[in-house]
């Protein structure tokens, strides 16, 4: 896979920038008014939403407009659903991914072969406000059958989300991810992910769509678009089972054609036992680019609260 020419970087005027700002606030301050939380109304919530906001913007900036390949594999395979861990509550999340039936050539040279491969990375997650949480994935890991076991990077991220999105109709939210690459992952040794986040919990249905793109940092054309969504039926008993497709339309000023593009859907079930969430998955591949068969398995839980009670009065 070749290298390409970077673009020319965009320069971004103090103006634009305060609109932006502008235009999220007027969308997160809402969040108090949409959901009828009263005392989240009030001058402290607007001061913290105002400085989410500008940290949003600088993230999309600071991804964006900075001088994208398509991964070979990748270590998550998960929609978010805007949920964050508590504030001050550290969570644990594994991440397991194993190719039975994956392609046999490499993406670039050196890079891992996915068929018959095992990835997987532990994410630690930090819930610092009720809208935002910062996560830590290390070490990213990789084995296939020929290079066997290695080290593929880590990566850095920020979650920002509507409060309580789980016990909303609609929600909505953004993740930045940066990640530093060993040469055996990708071409590129710095990459980064946008995912915006927006579904509706319809009780009992619940659907879910994040229209990801990924950059390599060589300019706003070169974006990958690589979105992720997910169509799940709760059950009263506590289990899920939900459709999850995975996709890889190729950069947006030039997407590949049918036959290039990555199409993946898999069959997954949630469940909450004890202090574990857990999801497994099957995932199909429809096109001669994608996998043919993909296991996944998720488990998650909250550690620990970082922060100390106060002393009763």
């Amino acid at each position: 896979m070749s290298l390409r020419s970077p673009v020319p970087s965009v320069w971004v005027r103090s103006s634009d920038f305060s609109l932006v700002e502008s235009i999220l606030f007027a969308l997160v301050g809402a969040w108090p008014r949409a959901s009828r939380i009263t005392e989240l109304d009030t001058l402290s919530h607007e001061m913290d939403v105002r400085a989410g906001a500008r940290w949003v913007v600088i993230l999309v900036f600071a991804v964006l407009a900075v001088p994208a390949q398509a991964h070979a594999q990748t270590d998550e395979i998960q929609v978010y659903n805007g949920e964050l861990a508590p504030v001050g509550t550290l969570n644990l999340t594994l991440h397991n991914n194993f190719t039975p039936d994956g392609l046999t050539a490499p993406a670039f040279p050196g890079a891992v072969i996915a068929d018959k491969s095992w990835n997987g990375v532990p994410e630690w997650a930090l819930g610092v406000t009720p809208w935002f949480e910062v996560g830590l994935y290390l070490p990213l890991y990789s084995r296939d059958k020929n290079a066997g076991w290695g080290i593929d990077g880590f990566k850095l991220r920020a979650l920002f989300a509507v409060p309580k999105a789980a016990d909303r109709t609609f929600f909505y939210g953004a993740n930045f991810e940066f990640s530093f690459n060993a040469k055996r992952w990708d071409p590129s040794r710095f990459t980064s992910e946008v995912r915006p986040i927006i579904g509706w919990h319809l009780k009992p249905i619940d659907i879910i769509i994040n229209p990801i793109v990924d950059t390599a940092y060589d300019g706003f054309g070169n974006l990958e678009f690589v979105p992720a969504s997910r169509v799940a039926y709760n059950f009263k008993s506590g289990w899920a089972a939900a459709v999850e497709e995975y996709d890889d339309f190729g950069p947006l000023h030039n997407l590949h054609p049918a036959a290039g593009q990555v199409h993946q859907v898999y069959g997954v079930i949630d469940r909450t036992w004890k202090e574990w969430d857990i999801e497994a998955g099957v995932g199909a591949g429809f096109t001669d680019v994608s996998d043919k068969l993909t296991l996944k398995l998720i488990l998650s839980r909250d550690l620990a609260k970082l922060t100390t009670k106060k002393p009763a009065q």
